[in-house]
Parts: structure tokens; sequence; C-alpha cells
């Protein structure tokens, strides 16, 4: 379908949540410029603003109402303005939204999403909101458009959806039972970007190392992570996210052998206590998650761990929450992810008993975050004189204009801020581009990131400088956004001033 009106229609992508969100939303914005779509220009207000939510957490829905909200204005001003909403929040409430918000033009789920730009013309045309939800996968997104945000780093879906039961989780209810894509079909995509000079890929899936189980292969996912060392020009691989209670041996060895594959592994944890585990239908225990990181630290010493700890969840003892400070002491994560439990309606936990009162959560997790400050800013001090290789990024550092820095990620991850300045390069030396490779000496350590304050030791420029350059030439003159060449936002739609 291409847009016929009279000018050409602009469009803003707003995306809450995890990076399987921020994933579909490059497909979203790459089905809106195949469509004739194109972003609006500084501080004007795209005449289609879509949202693509999430609901694993509660401020999930007051942040969308309340952006909701805030643009009906500007739907006000402009008749012509188009609001959809999509993503795991929609499926959730379909109906629901345009009922709280009736401006709203376009409602769709989580499973046709290739679907916007038809419904988006529909609307317009009848005049009336069009809502479309879809019980089960249309088209696998990958095989959808797509406009990526980097062009350096990428996200290759491997799955979709999950077939666990975890009682504090609405995402399988909403992305439906795990569908996995074939080994070729990934492969392909992976040196479709390579060619394209991407560097990093992420391999995503809701439970990524259960992948093979719809054609009966256990170990697919580690033969995977062989395949991927096997693709000439890939630098970095990474993968998130995996399940203890389905983590093997062999994909240990897979991340050890394979040199393009990262030493660095991102696993939830969720909560240390036994109990607590079982009552969450977490299918693993405290010592078989230790067990996994031991094991995972004699084959990779150098390896960073990550993880996602809930606090507060129904029926949550002193004694549980203890049991969980001492998995995160014993496990030594260089960043956790926490979360303080929020009720999620239609999940078996909303209903149980022993709901634990807001000010003990938050106690609790003030706790929780200090003694992995504490772990993390030890962890990373060990880095300090440590000589590491940064894939130089763009919009990582917020505050490197100010400082003269530049920022980028380690090979375990690891964000660093560094000086450009080349050692051995003279003052007219171009700087390193995203996408580039610099060589640099840690001399500081914060709890969140590093610093290399000395001169870079030495750049290596990439084909994937090479297409963020390219990207950016392409950019000059075309008035993009305020969010720079990429198409996808996180937080709110900018609005045009009366």
């Amino acid at each position: 379908m291409t847009v016929t009106e009279e000018r050409t229609r602009t469009y803003e992508v707003i995306t809450y949540g995890c990076q399987m969100n921020v994933h579909d939303s490059e497909r979203l914005s790459g089905l809106l410029e195949d469509a004739g779509y194109v972003r609006p220009g500084e501080g004007e207000t795209a005449d289609v603003v879509v949202f693509n939510t999430c609901a694993v957490r509660e401020n999930a829905d007051n942040r969308l109402y309340g952006n909701l909200g805030h643009l009906r204005p500007a739907k006000m001003r402009n008749p012509g303005m188009q609001i959809a909403v999509g993503g795991c929040l929609a499926q959730k409430d379909q109906g629901e939204i345009v009922r709280k918000a009736p401006w709203v033009d376009v409602v769709f789920g989580t499973h046709n999403i290739g679907s916007l730009p038809v419904l988006l013309e529909r609307a317009r045309i009848a005049q009336e909101a069009q809502v479309e939800i879809k019980e089960s996968l249309e088209v696998f997104p990958s095989t959808l458009p797509t406009k990526r945000e980097s062009p350096y780093a990428a996200w290759v879906s491997v799955s979709v959806g999950c077939n666990n039961t975890c009682t504090f989780c609405i995402v399988p209810a909403l992305r439906g039972k795990e569908k996995d894509r074939r080994p070729g079909d990934v492969l392909g995509e992976v040196r479709s970007l390579v060619d394209l000079g991407v560097l990093e890929i992420t391999l995503l899936g809701q439970n990524v190392n259960t992948y093979g189980v719809e054609f009966g292969d256990r170990l697919a996912f580690g033969k995977l992570l062989r395949a991927c060392g096997d693709v000439e020009g890939l630098e970095r691989v990474r993968f998130t996210s995996p399940h203890p209670a389905a983590f093997t041996d062999d994909v240990i060895a897979a991340m050890a052998e394979t040199p393009n594959v990262m030493h660095q592994l991102h696993m939830p944890l969720q909560s240390g206590s036994d109990r607590v585990l079982k009552a969450m239908r977490r299918s693993y225990r405290a010592e078989r998650y230790l067990g996994i990181i031991e094991r995972v630290r004699a084959a990779m010493p150098d390896a960073a761990i990550s993880t996602d700890i809930i606090v507060g969840f129904p029926g949550e003892t002193e004694e549980d929450f203890q049991a969980t400070l001492d998995v995160v002491r014993a496990s030594r994560f260089a960043n956790a992810f926490t979360f303080q439990y929020s009720i999620r309606p239609g999940t078996p936990a909303a209903t149980m008993d022993g709901q634990v009162p807001k000010e003990v959560v938050q106690e609790r997790y003030e706790r929780l975050v200090a003694l992995q400050n504490d772990i993390s800013w030890a962890e990373n001090k060990a880095q300090v004189g440590r000589t590491l290789e940064v894939l130089v990024a763009e919009g990582e550092g917020r505050k490197d204009e100010a400082t003269q820095r530049m920022s980028g990620r380690a090979p375990d991850n690891r964000l660093v801020h560094f000086v450009p300045t080349l050692r051995d390069g003279g003052a007219d030396a171009a700087p390193p581009r995203p996408g580039d490779m610099v060589t640099v000496e840690v001399t500081y350590a914060a709890p969140h990131h590093l610093v290399a304050d000395g001169p870079a030791l030495g750049l290596r420029r990439t084909r994937a400088g090479d297409a963020w350059e390219a990207r950016e030439s392409a950019a000059c003159g075309t008035g993009g956004g305020a969010s720079g060449p990429g198409t996808v936002s996180l937080g709110m739609p900018s609005l045009r001033r009366a």
C-alpha cells in the first residue's frame, strides 16, 4: 500500500519495554516507510504516532494513558492526525483502549503488527477507530520490512512466544506459545545484516535457550551460536534471555569456544528463595542457578553476568528476601535489573494471598539496590588498568558533549566512556565513528560504567563505521527529527508548539 495524500505523511514510533519491543518497533518503522511515510522535521508533531506498549509492569498502563492524554490537544487541533496503539498492552486491553481514549484511531496486537499500514488507511477512510487483535501469529516478524535503529548493531529474533507459566508474568498470554525460526532463516538474516555493515548481533527470544523445541532439537541453540562463529565479518554475538531451567552445558561450551560469542550472560534469577521460586513456577532452585554461574565462570573467568530480580512477590518473607541477598552476594553480578513486584491482572500471582505491603517492598528494594551497587562497583574496579576494545556507540553517553568523551561497549557489554584522542594520532586525526573499534585503558570505575581518560591506544575503522557515516551523509539536509536519523524513540512524542 502507498500513502496517497497530497503530501507525504510523517510518523513516529514510541517504544516501551524490552529489547523485543524495540526490535518490533524497528519492524513497525520499516512497514510505515515501506508504505511511504517519513520522519517528521525538527520540532514537528508526526501525522501518525504509534505507541508500541509493554504490559509487564503496572506503570505501563499509566504511562500509556498519560501519553495519550498528552497527545489529545494536538489531535483536536489536527483531526487528520492518527494515533495507533500496539504491543502487549494492546493485546491485553483490546477495546478498552478506545473506550478510555476515544481519540485513538488504531489498536493492534502482538500477532499482527504487519497490519498497521492497512489499519491506518482503513481508519482514515472510515473515519472511525479500527481494533484488530489476532489470537495467533500471522507472520513471523522477521519477514517484515525493517528500519533499523543502528547501522552497526542489530537484533535477530530466533523465536517468539513462551511455553512457561510463571505466575507473575502475563507475556505468554499476550505473545502466545513459542514459535521457532529455522536455523537457516536465522543465519540468512545474520549474513544479510553483516553484508550491510553490522558487526554485532543479539539473538532474541522470550526464552532463547529453549530454541529448537518446535523442531525437536534441544541442542539447537548451542549449534546456532557455533554457526554464528562461521559468519565472516561478524565480530560480536550476544543473546537474551535464557531461562535457568533450560540452560545446558553445551551452550556454555559454545560460548567459551566460539571466538565471536561474547563472554556476557544475562540470566534472570527473579528470587533467591526456593519457596518463592516454587510459588513463581520457576522450575529451578537457587542451587541450580548458582551451579550454572559456577560452570560459566570455570569456562570463562572473565564473564560478566547480569540478572533480573523481583522484590516483594506475594508471600515473600524477610527470610526469603535474605535468601535473595545471599544469592546476589554469591553470584557477584556485574549489574542487576531490580523490580518491585506489581500486580498484573490476569496472572495467578495477582490473586495470591500475602501481598506484601508497599512500604516493606520499598525498604527491601532499597537494600537490594544498595548491595548490588556495591558489588557492581567492586566488579568494575577490577577492570581498572585493563585494556579493552570498545565498540563505539551513539546515544550511550548523555554527558559526552560536556565531558568531551565518547562512549561504547566493551566485549562483556560494560559501558565505557573514553577520550577519543589517539595516543599516536596527530591533531588532525579524524575521530572515531559509531561502529568503529577503539582500544583504551580503563582508568576509573563507577558502579554502572567505566572511564578511560588517557589517550586511546588504537583505532580500527570498520565497515560498520562506514555504514554509520553513509547513513549520516544521507540524512544531511533531509530534516531528520530531534531524535536523529533513527526512527524509534523511547519516551514522549515531540509536539509542535501552537
